[in-house]
Order: C-alpha cells, then structure tokens, then sequence
C-alpha cells in the first residue's frame, strides 16, 4: 500500500471518529447518571443545521461550532425536563427528537438558503498541517474530551455522585445527593457533545448541510458506547474503528471492485459485527432509563 493510501485511511478514519466519539462519550455519561436518550441522531442533524447557519451569520467556522454546542444543550434540556422532572419515558422523547430534526432540517435548508436538500458553506474550520496533510484541531479536542470525561467520570468526587445516581439512586439521595439536578445536568452535557459533533460535520468535516447528513452516526454512537461498556476512553477505540471502515470505503468505492452501494454499507455492517458479538457482556447502569421517584 502506498504511502498517500496510508496518509489519506488515517486522515479520513480520524476525522470520522470525531462525531462518533463525541456522541459516545456524551451518552456514556448520560447513561452512567441513568438517563437514556435515543434522539442524538436529530441532535447531530440539527445542530449541523444551525451550526452552519450560526457559522454563516458570524463569519467565523468556530462560532458554529459553540452554535451546534448550544443547540445540543437546548436538546439535552428538554429531553431532561420531560425524563428527570416530569418522570416520563426515557425512549419517546428521543424519538421526537429525531422526527422533529428529519423535517426541520430539509425545510430549513429550502427556507433559509433557498435549495434542496443541501447547502454547501462558504468556508470552513482552519486546519493545521503535518506534512502534507491538513488535519482538523477538532480531533486533538475530541481525545482530550473523552481523556477528561473519563478522568472526571472515575477518578473524581462528582464523578462519583454522577455514576451512584445511575447505579442506585435511592443511596444517593439518602446521603444527600440531589438526584434531579445531578441526571438533569447530565442529559445536558450528552446531548450538547452530540451537538458540537452535528455542527463539526457541517461547519469543518463536510463542508456542507444535508438532510440526511447525520448518516445514523448518533445510533452508531450508541452502539460505540455499549461497545465501550460505558466508558469514554474505550469510546476512542470503537469511534476509531467505525471511522477507518468509513475511510476504507471511500477509498474502494471508487475503484468498483463491487457496486459501491455495498462498499458504503461495510461500516455499518462493522458495527453491527461489533455489537453482536459483545451482546450480554457489556453492562449498563442498573438504574439506566429508569425515572427516580424520591419517595
């Protein structure tokens, strides 16, 4: 294999492992806190959306990203609204997340930028070079997310508070641990990681919004986290795998080996590998998805 072949399946797995490992690492600590969320493919749809928007309006790739950040956080507090506060399902919420994402985004596009189904930027995030290659500085911030997320999540005292409310909650709240305020923040944070992942797509990665631009990234992200079983740093490896089989396709797509519809389908078909073969391994919070009543 040549040496640019080498260079181009690392520089196109790592930058596709930034949205992966974001969303991942985002619903580990959510899940670790005992809220589950399945709407992180709306949350990466929509915030690529007003991430480009948000980058347009500004001029500034960098405001786009905070844009995406913030959409995400707006997402992660309604969710935690209707799951921590008014106990209700953890599922159904999500699920209007996503419905509600796949049609304001395609009429967003048409609405704002006056096109179908797509919208290429003007510019993007500034790229720093080693070598030949330009590599994005999203990638450096998306390890030291998932490091610092694991070192706060095991290693520290409101890490510790954080992982009692998902494992048994009603020790927590014996020794005083505000439950709500610990599973709310949580949900926050996940979803407003999922959010820089959706406006990273947009406003650095690709270059462009499109209507089904999310690609099942924020449902690849959940298997990633089982992958990891709940645990950020093994989220880089899983992020990574999925992103270099994402690479390998479109380095073989082009050379017609098979129809590139079945090469496009080879990371999915990874991770369904993956996932299948860690089923009944991985073990998740034993409070996860369930509401907490104080009684």
């Amino acid at each position: 294999m040549e040496v640019a072949t080498i260079i181009f399946l690392l520089k196109t797995s790592l930058m596709a492992m930034v949205p992966i490992v974001l969303t991942s690492v985002g619903a580990v600590w959510s899940e670790r806190a005992g809220v589950v969320s399945i709407g992180y493919e709306g949350v990466i749809l929509a915030s690529a959306f007003f991430g480009a928007m948000f980058a347009e309006i500004s001029g500034h790739a960098s405001i786009g990203l905070l844009g995406g950040l913030f959409i995400g956080a707006l997402f992660g507090m309604l969710h935690g609204i209707l799951t921590v506060y008014l106990k209700g399902d953890h599922v159904i919420p999500g699920i209007g997340i996503n419905l509600l994402a796949a049609g304001l985004v395609p009429f967003g596009i048409m609405a704002y930028w006056g096109t179908a189904g797509q919208h290429q930027l003007p510019f993007k995030l500034w790229h720093f070079e080693i070598g030949n290659s330009e590599f994005s500085p999203m990638i450096l911030v998306t390890v030291i997310v998932a490091i610092a997320t694991w070192w706060v999540l095991f290693r520290t005292p409101l890490g510790l508070r954080v992982r009692a409310c998902g494992e048994n909650p009603e020790a927590a709240d014996a020794l005083g641990i505000n439950v709500e305020k610990y599973r709310f923040w949580s949900t926050v944070y996940g979803h407003a990681l999922a959010g820089l992942a959706g406006a990273y797509m947009s406003v650095d990665w690709l270059g462009l919004v499109h209507k089904t631009m999310s690609g099942g990234r924020g449902f690849i992200a959940l298997a990633n986290m089982v992958f990891s079983n709940w645990n950020p740093l093994l989220s880089l490896i899983g992020g990574w795998l999925f992103g270099f089989f994402d690479a390998l396709a479109i380095w073989l797509a082009p050379k017609h080996i098979v129809p590139e519809q079945f090469i496009y389908m080879l990371p999915y078909i990874m991770t369904l590998v993956i996932v299948a073969g860690i089923i009944g391994k991985a073990k998740p919070p034993k409070w996860d998805g369930k509401p907490y009543k104080r009684e």
